[in-house]
């Protein structure tokens, strides 16, 4: 099979990242999308921001997969993998949202339902700015990434449903 042919038959994915690397481990996010990114597949479509907005929910139009990339103080050592929807989120501005509710945007806006969506969620500790990655979140960054590239290089929501951590 050549390049083209596998391009067309894998799964389109979509992989949103966001945080500040100004702010110690809420980089997290940020860093693991770069070495997503430096893939290079064309499959895969990355995006960045600070934070995640309703506009994030047009980017998902295409996809056949959603990841979403962040860093939590609420995730266990070294990170949680989970299943998302869309969730009515009112609890935040449209400003800054969930995933949930990028996915509940996505439904109400272009009616139907959105592309199954996945969360890594980073375990992070340090969120001051000013402050560089802490060490357990550069070590859980390193086990984040071994977990997370094979399923991006071939991504498969059942394969993905197997791999939940939580």
């Amino acid at each position: 099979m050549n390049e083209e042919t596998v391009a067309r038959t894998t799964p389109r994915l979509v992989v949103l990242g966001w945080g500040n690397d100004a702010r110690g481990d809420d980089g997290l996010g940020p860093l693991l999308l770069g070495r997503v990114a430096a893939l290079d597949l064309a499959h895969v479509t990355t995006i960045e921001d600070f934070q995640l907005q309703i506009e994030h929910a047009m980017d998902l139009e295409a996809a056949d997969l959603a990841l979403f990339l962040d860093a939590s103080v609420a995730a266990p050592v070294p990170f949680a993998f989970t299943e998302t929807g869309p969730r009515d989120d009112t609890s935040h501005s449209s400003h800054a949202l969930s995933p949930e509710a990028v996915l509940e945007v996505f439904a109400r806006v272009l009616g139907r339902e959105p592309p199954p969506a996945f969360v890594l969620a980073m375990r992070g500790e340090a969120f001051e700015l000013g402050t560089g990655l802490g060490v357990a979140a550069t070590e859980g960054l390193e086990a984040a990434w071994v977990f997370l590239r094979p399923l991006v290089e071939a991504p498969d929501g059942e394969v993905w449903r197997g791999k939940v951590t939580g």
